[in-house]
């Protein structure tokens, strides 16, 4: 198991977990209110580098950590307790940066790939024999395999190679899991190495083995590429090459000939560059830079088309802060405008039958696609989510010349819809909500969440430090297990929407909108983390001062938003018109898209 590796980054043993120096245990009650108790923090670290290591046990980490940190959710939705606990936050990061390392190398792909798509990984070819069947550039550089190399050369104990020879002979012959994970040491760097052996096709007579390790490679050329999207200097690249392949900062400071305190001023300077706060992050970064680097440049491709759906292409701008923003339109092109919003998930496409009565019956729908999904960008850390998000609705409609339109909000984007109605009173004629999140109140509120949404939305609003790492690893696991199978196994709690899924229609359009968020080049999982943050702050604001006609279609099975908790909001928001439609949950809209489309008609500006 990984939390028992004895490695001063992660001070942590197996049932027991030692406090970083200069830490301690909480001692008053208030900070025992909002901290985990030395044993339940040592399990929770112990999931942690499961799900890093194999992100199929995410619902494990999810069930402990409901049990651990659950209770300590307390106070009034207004003002809540948020957990502090700087250690569990740390052990995040570094497992993040292990779950960062495999997304690269993840498996919906990179078993059928040639060792050539596997660029910043060390990766190489074995049936279990002595003779390595190939490896790739990051192996050769990590591991120092020249031609014809066998695999005791690889840098491990004998017995550790002896233990990967079994393992790949028996994965390869198909007599073992699909995939297995080891960890062994690194000879060469004194590092421990997480290795996965998994099948891939192989043309040859001979069953093969794909194995991939966390020792990362500099890409050729990617000092440039580092240098120009930071303003940082040669030096300052060295530096952050050294911390990206995991150098501590003393052998970063002896191979540069520069004391460790030098080192350590300059990676001060690196993070206020890089706009980050720790090198676990500037890790991330990096990481992040490094996967985009490595991709093919490509234009402006077409929404992936699947069965009866039509293909459709981007569309892209500038907005005014130079960043780039994509979307789409169907529908009638001189019909009335509609603004359809697309849920954290990025659905920006509707079932076929549904854009094709959007044509009929005169309307323009215009899908823009938010900051962080597709290859619109992300905004600045400093810029609001809320603020950037509507700024860039407002920068589409106006490209477009759009005077009026109607709005469609899915979920808690019914705060865009709001906030770009009080920015652009006179553009906004009516906002129609579907399966909508109102801002919530109390703790209850979210335990009547089914479990998945609240594991994510709780944490967005009592653990906002830890998401990042709980959504990369749903998205890792999404991966892993299909879009189809994670969706099942997010939204079981929902019959509504379980059989709204198994509609071929609704599910076409489900897989293929959702590209712009999880798909083969594109993981949005910042945006998501962003988005969920964002929704689960207090901008009752917004809804109080509305004054563009309102109406919300709420499902009896919504997992997310049960009834209890809409008919508690509603004493609290009388101005809106809630109505509830049966048998629906939160894909409302793609299952009763017919009724929708009758409510909207009274907000669609004339022609």
């Amino acid at each position: 198991m990984f939390a028992a590796l004895r490695r001063q980054d992660f001070a942590c043993r197996k049932g027991k977990l030692a406090p970083p120096q200069g830490m301690s245990e909480p001692k008053s009650p208030a900070d025992a209110a909002q901290t985990p108790s030395r044993e339940d923090r040592a399990e929770i670290v112990d999931r942690l580098y499961e799900v890093a290591l194999d992100p199929i046990r995410l619902e494990d980490l999810l069930d402990v950590w409901e049990g651990r940190i659950a209770p300590l959710r307390s106070g009034p939705g207004h003002d809540p307790v948020q957990l502090d606990d700087p250690e569990i936050e740390a052990h995040m990061a570094r497992a993040s940066v292990f779950l960062d390392r495999f997304e690269a190398t993840r498996d919906d792909g990179a078993y059928r790939s040639v060792l050539e798509d596997i660029p910043r990984s060390a990766a190489f070819l074995s049936d279990g024999g002595p003779v390595l069947a190939g490896h790739n550039r990051p192996a050769a550089v990590a591991f120092g395999l020249g031609e014809g190399a066998r695999l005791s050369d690889l840098p491990f104990e004998v017995e550790d190679i002896e233990l990967l020879r079994g393992v790949i002979a028996k994965v390869a012959a198909g007599k073992a899991e699909k995939v297995i994970t080891l960890r062994m040491r690194s000879m060469k760097t004194g590092s421990p190495v997480i290795v996965r052996v998994g099948p891939v096709e192989s043309p040859g007579p001979k069953s093969l083995a794909l194995v991939m390790s966390t020792e990362l490679v500099w890409p050729e050329g990617f000092e440039e590429t580092v240098k120009e999207a930071f303003g940082l200097t040669a030096a300052e690249v060295e530096i952050v090459r050294g911390i990206t392949l995991g150098l501590p900062v003393k052998d970063i400071a002896e191979a540069r000939g520069r004391s460790a305190e030098t080192v350590r001023t300059q990676v001060r300077s690196i993070l206020s560059k890089t706009e980050t706060h720790s090198q676990s992050e500037l890790v991330r970064v990096v990481l992040g830079l490094m996967d985009v680097a490595v991709l093919p440049s490509e234009g402006a491709v077409a929404v992936a088309k699947a069965g009866t759906l039509e293909a459709l292409s981007f569309q892209q701008m500038r907005a005014p802060d130079g960043r780039r923003l994509e979307w789409i339109e169907f529908g009638q092109p001189s019909g009335a405008p509609c603004v359809f919003m697309h849920l954290d998930f990025g659905l920006i496409r509707w079932p076929a039958s549904a854009e094709r009565a959007a044509r009929r019956r005169g309307m323009r729908v215009i899908v823009p696609v938010r900051a962080g999904y597709g290859r619109t960008e992300l905004h600045a850390k400093t810029v609001g989510h809320l603020e950037g998000v509507t700024a860039d609705y407002i920068a589409v409609l106006e490209h477009l010349g759009v005077k009026r339109a109607a709005v469609i909000a899915l979920g808690a984007d019914l705060r865009f819809a709001m906030s770009l109605s009080l920015e652009r009173p006179e553009l906004v004629t009516g906002i129609l909500g579907c399966a909508c999140q109102l801002p919530l109140r109390t703790p209850a509120q979210y335990e009547r969440m089914d479990k998945w949404q609240r594991f994510i939305l709780a944490n967005a609003r009592y653990a906002p430090k830890i998401l990042p790492f709980l959504v990369k690893a749903g998205f890792s696991l999404a991966r892993r297990l299909g879009k189809e199978k994670f969706f099942a196994q997010v939204n079981g709690g929902s019959p509504a929407d379980m059989e709204a899924f198994a509609d071929p229609e609704i599910r076409e359009a489900m897989l293929a909108g959702s590209e712009v968020c999880l798909g083969e080049r594109v993981l949005a999982s910042e945006a998501f983390t962003r988005e969920c943050i964002g929704s689960e702050k207090d901008w009752s604001h917004l809804v109080k001062r509305v004054q563009a006609p309102v109406v919300l279609l709420q499902g009896d099975q919504d997992p997310q938003t049960p009834v209890q908790t809409i008919r508690e909001l509603m004493a609290e928001y009388t101005h809106l018109d809630i109505r509830f439609m049966p048998n629906t949950g939160q894909l409302l809209f793609f299952k009763e898209w017919p009724q929708v489309f009758d409510v909207l008609e009274r907000f669609l500006p004339r022609r």
